[in-house]
């Protein structure tokens, strides 16, 4: 790439799309913040960019593309609610730009960095899933590239004072994507998860739980891959990390495993995986590990769409 960088805008001035405006503008080489777009005129996030130097719109998408900055923009963030999406890409992919999607919309392919962060760079349109599913998305996959996972469910709890208005209003998607999602990309064959607000003063770190039930394998090699995986995340989330060593027991059929959401009795590996997730801090404080797992990998994932979308213009 040329010393030239690529110019974005963030829809969405709450927790996410402020703590991704910072990170673009502290971290990113590639990245320049273009324009932050709310509907609040007394939002916070749009206060902080404008001392950032920034422009701003407190007028929505409609907005946005009204301004004389929308000329320079290619890469769009959505940090908004999965319900407002739609249009929101709509607008943005009519005008020949690209879109990376923070809401559980699900419009456009799943991407999680470490697993499949490559395969979706032509898309128009990329859906970075949750926070929870960029969490523990990451060890499905890694205990699935062993042994094949037959249902794999997650249990993400986040402190309460992290969840803002957006991340409240899309919990039932959260649900919905992040399940999907553990079966597009984590590879398992079926897929379950729950989020947690968990209220408790002071607020606790990001804590997730995984678990798998998968053919029965080396449970060396298994862990293994969990940690290498585990390595590559904290590549760009230093505060990712195991919470305790990674348990295992075999299911034999003695005693079967009956799961509810799928036909019959399993047997073979439960392999649980325990996870934190610290933030860096960058907006809310470091319990708001969701916040910082998932704006860092909108920010990676945009980084490499904008480094593609050069190299294909200079080729």
């Amino acid at each position: 790439m040329s010393g030239k960088k690529t110019k974005v805008a963030i829809i969405g001035s709450g927790n996410i799309g402020t703590d991704l405006m910072i990170k673009i503008k502290r971290l990113s080489d590639v990245l320049e913040m273009g324009v932050m777009v709310g509907i609040d005129p007394e939002s916070d996030g749009l206060a902080r960019a404008e001392r950032m130097g920034a422009a701003t719109t407190h007028e929505g998408i409609d907005g946005l593309v009204a301004m004389p900055e929308w000329d320079d923009v290619e890469i769009v963030f959505d940090a908004t609610s999965a319900g407002a999406h739609k249009r929101h890409s709509e607008v943005v992919l009519g005008a020949g730009k690209r879109m990376v999607d923070l809401t559980p919309a699900a419009i456009g392919p799943y991407v999680i960095p470490p697993v499949n962060g490559a395969d979706a760079l032509g898309a128009p349109n990329v859906n970075m899933v949750t926070c929870g599913g960029q969490a523990t998305i990451p060890i499905v996959a890694a205990v699935n590239r062993v042994a094949k996972v037959h249902y794999g469910e997650i249990v993400a709890s986040i402190a309460s004072k992290s969840a803002g208005p957006g991340t409240r209003a899309n919990i039932d998607e959260f649900t919905e994507t992040t399940s999907q999602a553990i079966m597009d990309v984590g590879g398992a064959t079926r897929g379950k998860a729950i989020i947690v607000l968990n209220p408790a003063e002071p607020p606790l770190i990001m804590r997730d739980t995984v678990y798998c039930l998968c053919e029965d394998a080396d449970q060396d090699a298994i862990r293994q891959s969990i940690e290498d995986m585990v390595a590559e995340v904290q590549s760009y989330v230093p505060g990712y990390r195991l919470k305790q060593a990674v348990q295992f027991e075999r299911i034999g059929s003695n005693r079967p495993l009956r799961i509810p959401e799928m036909d019959g009795e399993y047997t073979g590996l439960k392999v649980s995986v325990f996870l934190e997730v610290e933030g860096a801090a960058h907006y809310l404080p470091a319990y708001a590990g969701n916040l910082d797992i998932m704006t860092s990998a909108a920010l990676k994932t945009a980084e490499k769409i904008a480094a593609s979308m050069h190299e294909g213009a200079a080729a």
